[in-house]
């Protein structure tokens, strides 16, 4: 019996440690796919998407990439995703005024048109958020598919299984002049840090 436990406890081990890789490398690979649509985003416009100053953890980096449609009144994801967004609504949630990435109805036809920075975005990779703080209703947010994984890690509200990309351009510390870019994973107790100013995923570090 004591020979079956070591044996049992070494094989939980080992695919403990298969699912781990497999969660970072799965994070990484969203990650370089987010990082491609950025970069494009930027050769379009000359510039970053922009961040929400006041948090990094709850940004608009999904409708900037994405791409919106200005009806007047709200603004829609050209991927067709609910809900809209009323106008509004983004001052208090994102703190802008407005998307960039932006077609505007009734615009001329020399108007810039909005476009679609990631048309390979699984559904996994957004999650439906509403801001408790300010009342606003339901805003689409870029998530890591794999989640915390743990279900014990809720950075957001305590909402469990969500875990957005924290997105910062407007001040970023790490990479000064670009953006940083950067998700927590919380596997067996342990945070892996997976970011976009270094290669190895940095393990417990304090950044939430």
């Amino acid at each position: 019996m004591a020979v079956i436990g070591a044996l049992a406890a070494m094989l939980l081990a080992v695919v403990g440690g298969v699912k781990r890789k497999q969660y970072i490398y799965n994070t990484q690979a969203e990650m370089a796919q987010l990082q491609t649509a950025i970069e494009r985003y930027k050769s379009a416009y000359g510039f970053y998407p922009p961040s929400n100053a006041k948090s990094a953890l709850t940004n608009q980096l999904y409708y900037e990439l994405t791409g919106t449609t200005n009806t007047g009144t709200a603004y829609q994801s050209l991927d067709g995703s609910p809900p809209p967004v009323p106008l509004a609504s983004v001052q208090p949630t994102f703190g802008v005024g407005g998307f960039m990435n932006c077609t505007k109805t009734g615009a001329g036809e020399d108007s810039t048109k909005a476009r679609n920075f990631l048309p390979d975005l699984k559904p996994k990779q957004t999650s439906f958020f509403t801001n408790a703080d300010t009342g606003v209703q339901g805003v689409n947010i870029l998530v890591s598919s794999v989640g915390g994984p743990d279900q014990t890690y809720k950075p957001l509200l305590d909402l469990p299984d969500i875990n957005p990309w924290r997105y910062n351009s407007s001040n970023p510390t790490n990479n000064p002049g670009a953006y940083d870019l950067w998700v927590q994973l919380v596997i067996g107790g342990k945070t892996n840090l997976i970011c976009n100013w270094s290669k190895q995923v940095q393990i417990n570090n304090p950044l939430p």
